[in-house]
């Protein structure tokens, strides 16, 4: 079951029927990294010019209650999910690697190229620094 599929689990235990527009809240957290509900608006607006500010703090509200994101961490989303990594190689072949083991190889792999010098990987940011569409992996 996808995380998607969890937090929408969730949400209709707790009574909440899930419209289109919720739907798309829910993809807009998870594939973005939001730190205010009006970041998360204007990313839905520019989708659907319809929805309101208040059914995007509803939702963040109802995500919140169920436990799905934390406003301290800026709507990072907490379902649980495996934290694993797939490395997809030019032959087809697919490599799987559990957190621990793509933590490893992140952290020895940059360190026999020379980048680390004694420090220590703290966070992965996938795209640019400034993208504001980057998945960030924290050690």
């Amino acid at each position: 079951m996808s995380g998607k599929d969890q937090i929408i689990e969730k949400l209709k235990k707790n009574g909440c029927r899930i419209t289109r527009q919720r739907s798309m809240l829910i993809d807009i957290i998870l594939e973005n990294s939001c730190s205010s509900c009006k970041e998360i608006y204007y990313k839905a607006a520019d989708k659907d010019h319809k929805i309101g500010l208040a059914t995007v703090y509803r939702m963040v509200n109802a995500l919140e209650e169920i436990g799905a994101i934390d406003r301290k961490n800026m709507y990072k989303v907490e379902y649980p999910a495996r934290k694993g990594c797939v490395v997809l190689l030019d032959d087809g072949t697919i490599c799987r690697l559990s957190e621990k083991n793509w933590k490893h190889v992140i952290q020895e792999g940059l360190g026999k190229c020379g980048y680390l010098r004694g420090r220590k990987v703290a966070s992965v940011i996938m795209g640019d620094e400034e993208d504001s569409s980057r998945c960030r992996l924290d050690y």
